[in-house]
């Protein structure tokens, strides 16, 4: 299996962002070769990221350097993508 690198750009109380990272902790189990990190936007290097990606609502999420989504997540899509890098 291929790794694969997830980064949920997130800003404080940030409703969608919670619901991400809740999903991703309830299915993370079965992709031990997935890395997860939550960044902050509020950090310099969360705010070099939005300025990166264009990233305008939270959370963004990046799998492997490229942007996936911004504002929220198709959870279906999310996970095909991610099976899909780790073959």
């Amino acid at each position: 299996m291929k790794e694969v690198v997830v980064e949920s750009l997130s800003s404080p109380g940030c409703h969608n962002c919670k619901v991400f990272e809740e999903f991703w902790h309830s299915v993370e189990s079965g992709y031990p070769n997935v890395k997860y990190r939550n960044v902050s936007v509020t950090t310099p290097e969360g705010m070099e990221m939005v300025s990166k990606y264009s990233i305008f609502t939270s959370p963004g999420i990046i799998i492997n350097g490229k942007l996936f989504s911004t504002g929220g997540v198709d959870k279906d899509k999310f996970i095909q993508k991610i099976k899909e890098l780790s073959t």
